[in-house]
């Protein structure tokens, strides 16, 4: 950092920025274009003024040439669940994991993080799921206070699952704020795993099981669920009646129809959430629903279990924001190696991961660099071809 005065030095010291600084020397990536030799001005933590740096202008913080884009948003992350179980049987401490974690979000350039809650008793290959370790996250997550990186809660309900609905009744009605939650059907042969076959792989590889055993498993796993149709059915009339009173914002998960959509919107949904299909995503569009789909899915090219192409979808404009799923590196990743593939632009990419991002979870306060957004900024080298993260102002509160 150059350029920066005693005062300022002094306040910087404490490893968060003032409320008041000047960002001087960067390529500020605007909603629309990209502003080469921009100045940031920052009051109050908050966006003041983003414009070309004058000749012999100071700043507080020498950008180098490097990208300024928005403090990531992260819609969708089951990192922290991996974090704290990083292999079969070995579980850490929560709060060791959080705090783990945390440091690989900052170094992916994420500032506001939603950290998903499996509301389930897990089932399957996601017998490390439970109710209680929902219930640990979110309290882990309310305990963690103010910090370099801002922690909410994506619920997620398996709609099948009784012990998983009565607990997000009890959770919803003890908070003051709507919650966002994003519902879910993993049951083999609809949804993420429409083609079950792609299912029955996952176990054979993690299990190390035969395919004979692995069909017999999911036949066994399938039948168990559809046992549970009526909480299915009472589990989405709920989460209607509480979307439609505004008590949640609603995410469908894996839609893969028209059909799919138009009920998500008339029980009060609100968001696409990985839809399997390009009917899907067409269909969120046309209703004006943001669309998310998983930055690895961009980064690969391709879909783990055989679904829609993410990069086919931004390809056709379809996709309003990306999430990390399980990969917090791969946010800044994708964005970057979208736009150098000419798939998208660089402005839009990033708003993907930004602005975009921030609107599918209704945070209109962040996500761009504009006058009056939340100072979350990031400075970042595009590098050959990844991008490098090498520095994150996250504005306090």
């Amino acid at each position: 950092m150059t350029g920066m005065s005693a005062p300022a030095a002094q306040r910087w010291s404490l490893l968060r920025p003032p409320a008041d600084y000047v960002l001087g020397h960067v390529r500020a990536v605007l909603p629309d274009r990209v502003l080469d030799d921009a100045r940031v001005a920052v009051r109050d933590g908050r966006i003041a003024e983003v414009g070309p740096h004058p000749a012999g202008a100071g700043a507080d913080v020498d950008g180098g040439g490097a990208f300024c884009l928005p403090g990531l948003v992260d819609v969708h992350s089951d990192g922290l669940e991996r974090e704290r179980v990083p292999r079969p049987g070995a579980e850490v401490p929560w709060r060791f994991a959080l705090l783990s974690f945390e440091g690989k979000l900052r170094a992916a350039g994420i500032t506001t993080v939603f950290h998903g809650a499996a509301f389930e008793q897990g089932e399957g290959s996601l017998k490390v799921r439970s109710v209680e370790a929902a219930l640990e996250l979110c309290r882990q997550v309310a305990g963690r206070g103010d910090g370099p990186v801002e922690h909410r809660v994506l619920h997620r309900l398996d709609v099948r699952s009784a012990e998983g609905l009565a607990a997000l009744r009890t959770r919803l009605a003890g908070l003051d704020a709507p919650a966002v939650v994003s519902h879910e059907d993993h049951t083999p042969g609809q949804g993420q795993y429409a083609d079950r076959t792609y299912y029955e792989r996952y176990l054979m590889a993690t299990r190390g099981i035969s395919a004979d055993e692995a069909r017999a498993q999911v036949d066994a796993f399938a039948a168990a669920r559809e046992a549970n149709r009526d909480v299915r059915e009472e589990a989405l009339a709920f989460l209607g009646e509480r979307a439609r009173a505004g008590a949640v914002w609603l995410l469908g998960h894996d839609p893969a129809s028209a059909a799919e959509i138009a009920a998500l919107a008339g029980r009060g949904g609100a968001v696409a959430e990985f839809p399997t299909t390009v009917e899907a995503a067409r269909a969120a569009r046309e209703r004006g629903m943001p669309v998310v789909m998983g930055a690895p899915n961009a980064l690969r090219g391709s879909s783990h279990s055989g679904n829609a192409s993410a990069r086919e979808l931004v390809a056709r404009g379809l996709v309003t924001a990306l999430a990390s799923d399980y990969l917090p590196s791969g946010l800044l990743a994708a964005a970057f190696l979208l736009a150098a593939d000419g798939v998208t632009t660089l402005p839009a990419a990033v708003g993907m991961v930004t602005g975009g991002a921030a609107r599918a979870v209704d945070l209109p306060d962040r996500g761009t660099l504009a006058p009056g957004a939340r100072a979350d900024l990031v400075l970042a080298e595009a590098g050959q071809p990844w991008p490098v993260v090498r520095t994150v102002l996250r504005a306090e509160g």
